[in-house]
C-alpha cells in the first residue's frame, strides 16, 4: 500500500477482547530514497575524484621522500612550526572548554498502579452518577466523550476518586503523589544501581498539585538525599512540563560536574477532579488518569556512558503565551457555581497546530537531512520569490530524521492532528495511540510510557533517534531528541510496565466504543 501503513489483523485472544493488529512500518518511495541518499552523500561524491587524483599523484613518490620533504619543511622555519602547534593547542583547548557536556539517559521507569486502581468506562460512569452533582445531560455528555476518547478498559484512578463516596483531601492527594513518585523512583534506582546519595540534581514537575513542603522536598526526605542536592519543583506548566524538566536538568548538568540528575514527571488526580457542570471542564475528567515516570540522567563518562540507553541530542522549547487566545486555551478557573476546574477552549486544536509549526520550524534545521531542507527551501523560494501560489508548501519528511515518535497522548483529536500534520503512518503513531488506550492521558509522563512501549516491542536499535513532543498550557510546544546508544532487548528489561502484556498490543481501537450501562441494583 502507498502512504498508509498496512494493518494485518490477528485473531482476538478471547471473546470480546480487542483485535490485535500488526502495523507495517512505512517506507519512503524508491525515487525519494535514492534522492535522499544522493544528497546526503553528495560531499563524498564530489570529493571522490579529487581524492583519487591526489592519491594517484602521491603514489608516484616513495614514502621516504614524502617524509623527508615534511621534515625539511618543519626544520626550515622552526618558529613557524612552533606557532602552528601552539595555535592548534589553543584552538583545541577553547573547543573542549566551550563544548557542552554530553547528557546521557541511564534508564527510566513508569509507574504501574495495582489492580485496585483500575477504572473501566463503566466504573467511571457509575462513580460520576453516584456523585450526585452532574446533571443528566452532562452525564450523557461524559458518556459520549468516553465512547470516543480512545481510552481502554484498564486505565487507573487514585483511591480517593474510586471510593464511594469519593473523599478528595490533602492526605489522599499526598498518598497518591507518594505512591506514584516513590514507585517510579524505586524502580529506576534498582534498574541502574545508582545510590540515592549520589544524586546531585532533582527536578519534579506536577502542574496542579503543589503542596508545602514541595514534591521535590518529599523525595529528598524519603530518600535522605544529601544536603547540597539542587532540587527544583515545577508547577502550573501543563503536560509539556516533562520536557521542560529534561531541559532544566540538561542545563544544570552543564554546571554540576560528574553527577546524576533525577527527573520525576507526574500529575495528581485526587484534588483536581472537577465536580461541576461546565462541559469545557468536564473534558479533563474523561481523559486524565493516574501515572508518572522517573528518569535518571548523568553527565558522567566512562562506565556510566557505557551503561546508558540514550544520549540527549536536542531540546527545543517554544512558547505562544504572548497571544491571548493561546494563553487562555487551557485555563484553570472557577465555574459559575464557584467550583474550580481546567477549561479547554474550542481553539485548542488550532493553537496546538500553530505551536507545532513554530516548534518544528526551529527543530527542523537541527535534525532534517539536507535533502529535505533543499526541497523545503525550493518550495519557499518558489512561493515567496517567484510568486507561485499554486505551488503547495513542502512538508518535510520527519520520518527521514527519526525512527521513533513519542507524541503526548493528550487525546484522540490531538494525535489525529499530529498524524496528519507530520504525515506519519500508523506504525509511527502506534506508541502514542496504545499509550492513550492503555493508560489514558497521564499528562507529562505519557511520553515515557510511549518510549517504554517502543522498547517493549523490541524496536530500539543502536543509533536510532527518538523524537518526544508535547503540548502544555501557556501555550507551549516542547521537543526532545534522543539517540539510542545500544540495542534495547525487551527480554532483559525489568520494570517496563508493558513487558508482561505487550503480546496483546497493538490493538484496533474503534472510533466509538459503547459504555455498557450498569445493571440496576
Amino acid at each position: 500500500m502507498s502512504g498508509a501503513a498496512q494493518q494485518q489483523a490477528e485473531p482476538a485472544g478471547a471473546a470480546g477482547s480487542p483485535t490485535v493488529i500488526r502495523n507495517a512500518r512505512h517506507r519512503p518511495s524508491t525515487l525519494k530514497l535514492c534522492y535522499h541518499l544522493a544528497v546526503s552523500n553528495s560531499l563524498y561524491l564530489l570529493l571522490a575524484p579529487f581524492a583519487a587524483a591526489l592519491a594517484h599523484r602521491l603514489s608516484r613518490h616513495p614514502l621516504p621522500n614524502l617524509a623527508a620533504a615534511a621534515r625539511s619543511a618543519l626544520t626550515a622555519n622552526p618558529p613557524l612550526a612552533v606557532a602552528l602547534l601552539g595555535l592548534a593547542a589553543v584552538l583545541a583547548t577553547v573547543y573542549l572548554a566551550r563544548r557542552p557536556r554530553a547528557v546521557y539517559l541511564l534508564d527510566f521507569a513508569c509507574y504501574k498502579p495495582g489492580p485496585e486502581h483500575v477504572v473501566t468506562r463503566e466504573t467511571f460512569m457509575r462513580q460520576s452518577a453516584a456523585a450526585g452533582v452532574f446533571t443528566d445531560e452532562n452525564l450523557a455528555f461524559q458518556r459520549k466523550i468516553l465512547e470516543r476518547s480512545g481510552l481502554g478498559q484498564g486505565t487507573y484512578f487514585p483511591r480517593a476518586v474510586l471510593n464511594s463516596p469519593p473523599n478528595p483531601c490533602m492526605a489522599e492527594a499526598r498518598a497518591e503523589a507518594e505512591a506514584v513518585m516513590f514507585g517510579a523512583i524505586d524502580q529506576v534506582l534498582a534498574k541502574t544501581g545508582v545510590r540515592a546519595r549520589d544524586i546531585g540534581v532533582v527536578v519534579v514537575n506536577c502542574s496542579l498539585f503543589n503542596p508545602t513542603p514541595s514534591l521535590s522536598a518529599m523525595i529528598v526526605n524519603h530518600y535522605k538525599l544529601r544536603g547540597n542536592v539542587a532540587s527544583y519543583n515545577l508547577g502550573g506548566m501543563g503536560c509539556s512540563a516533562g520536557l521542560i524538566s529534561i531541559d532544566l536538568a540538561k542545563q544544570l548538568l552543564q554546571v554540576h560536574r560528574n553527577t546524576y540528575a533525577l527527573v520525576v514527571s507526574m500529575e495528581n488526580i485526587t484534588l483536581n477532579w472537577y465536580w461541576g457542570n461546565n462541559r469545557s471542564m468536564l473534558m479533563s475528567n474523561c481523559l486524565f488518569r493516574m501515572g508518572g515516570a522517573a528518569v535518571l540522567l548523568t553527565n558522567r563518562g566512562g562506565a556510566a556512558r557505557r551503561r546508558a540507553k540514550y544520549q540527549l541530542v536536542h531540546t527545543v522549547r517554544t512558547h505562544q503565551g504572548a497571544d491571548d487566545r493561546a494563553y487562555r486555551c487551557v485555563f484553570q478557573e472557577e465555574d459559575a457555581s464557584g467550583r474550580v476546574g481546567v477549561a479547554l477552549s474550542k481553539d485548542l486544536m488550532a493553537v496546538a497546530g500553530e505551536a507545532l509549526k513554530t516548534n518544528i520550524t526551529t527543530l527542523g534545521p537541527l535534525v532534517l537531512p539536507m535533502s529535505e531542507q533543499i526541497l523545503f527551501l525550493a518550495s519557499l523560494v518558489g512561493r515567496r520569490v517567484f510568486g507561485l501560489r499554486s505551488l503547495r508548501p513542502y512538508l518535510p519528511d520527519f520520518k527521514l530524521a527519526f525512527e521513533h515518535f513519542c507524541i503526548h497522548a493528550g487525546g484522540r483529536a490531538v494525535l489525529d492532528t499530529i498524524e496528519g500534520s507530520l504525515g506519519l503512518s500508523a506504525w509511527h503513531m502506534e506508541p502514542s495511540r496504545m499509550t492513550l488506550y492503555r493508560w489514558g492521558n497521564t499528562s507529562s509522563s505519557s511520553l515515557w510510557y510511549e518510549l517504554a512501549y517502543t522498547e517493549a516491542q523490541g524496536r530500539v536499535r543502536r543509533g536510532h533517534r527518538a523524537w518526544q513532543i508535547a503540548f502544555g498550557s501557556g501555550f507551549k510546544c516542547n521537543s526532545a531528541v534522543w539517540r539510542a546508544l545500544r540495542d534495547v532487548d525487551p527480554a532483559e528489561e525489568v520494570g517496563n510496565p508493558w513487558v508482561e502484556e505487550i503480546h496483546r498490543f497493538p490493538v484496533e481501537v474503534p472510533k466509538v466504543e459503547s459504555v455498557v450501562a450498569a445493571p440496576a441494583s
